[in-house]
């Protein structure tokens, strides 16, 4: 059982529930995930079997969220999972009020992570320290995201606004919604969340748990295999010698033209579609080398 899954995660469970109960599922202990979702939110959690966790950090990075975004409310965790700190109507508030300030998101911007987070500090996770009640600045990140598209407006004492969200790896959208509440002066949370892509995933093609049970007692299930999951990196093929060599973990003369920036990965494949692993092309006295990064056995 090696591969991926496409998991659509259901409110409710961890990341980390997530993981033990596929383990469960398929009877196998080699199992991790990319791109962690809060428990309350849902949608596309990618999932590596086997030795395919191993391949985690070649997926691609970008993602894309529909979020609501509740204003007239500031809590704890900035969603409406935390402690409320303030609750004041924000009637008065329109669409119009609410644009300008979301283009303010779009780009690349410095944001501050919410206190109840996973980032570590002086090696402490943030939402230990935050259950500890210890005061700590949270710093600053580097985010790009590449657009914000509004769906929905829903007026009232507490108005809402339905985004969709592309953007990098390491955005918070919690931190989006208390920042728009911020700009507002009215206060704003995070009120629900899916992620309707992660590293090259679709909401349209994920498995809940139900599919994936049924899946598997009918003998259907098969994994997404690394060639599907890392399309967008460019691919070598050896012949059999040379990929025999490879599997040996040696360094291959290499005569073909660049695949771009020397430092970019590149599967690499025998004839025949037999996936061996990560590789990178660097340049030597001799000209280029195909230098292993990770090897593997035929998958």
């Amino acid at each position: 059982m090696q591969g991926f899954l496409n998991l659509n995660k259901p409110e409710g469970l961890t990341s980390h529930d997530c993981v033990a109960r596929v383990r469960r599922l398929l009877k196998i202990k080699r199992v991790g995930h990319a791109g962690t979702l809060d428990p309350a939110a849902t949608g596309v959690l990618p999932i590596a079997l086997g030795r395919a966790t191993r391949l985690l950090q070649y997926l691609q990075q970008d993602k894309a969220y529909r979020a609501k975004i509740r204003l007239g409310v500031r809590t704890t965790t900035d969603d409406l999972q935390g402690e409320v700190i303030v609750i004041e109507s924000a009637s008065g508030l329109t669409l119009e009020n609410v644009l300008p300030l979301l283009s303010k998101f779009e780009g690349t911007i410095q944001q501050v992570p919410p206190i109840y987070s996973a980032i570590q500090v002086k090696g402490q996770r943030l939402y230990d320290l935050a259950r500890a009640g210890k005061a700590v600045e949270v710093p600053e990140r580097t985010v790009e995201i590449y657009q914000i598209k509004v769906l929905a407006w829903q007026p009232g004492e507490f108005p809402e606004v339905e985004v969709e969200i592309a953007c990098g790896s390491g955005t918070y959208i919690r931190s989006i919604a208390r920042d728009l509440g911020e700009y507002l002066k009215t206060g704003g949370v995070l009120a629900s969340l899916m992620r309707t892509q992660s590293c090259g995933f679709q909401l349209s093609d994920s498995l809940t748990f139900e599919t994936l049970e049924t899946k598997l007692l009918s003998g259907q299930f098969n994994p997404i295999l690394p060639a599907a999951a890392l399309q967008h990196l460019p691919a070598i093929y050896l012949p059999a010698l040379a990929a025999t060599r490879w599997r040996q973990g040696q360094r291959l003369p290499w005569q073909e033209d660049s695949f771009g920036s020397s430092t970019q990965a590149l599967q690499v494949y025998q004839e025949g579609d037999l996936f061996l692993g990560i590789g990178q092309l660097v340049n030597s006295e001799d000209g280029q080398i195909l230098a292993p990064r990770m090897v593997f056995e035929p998958l």
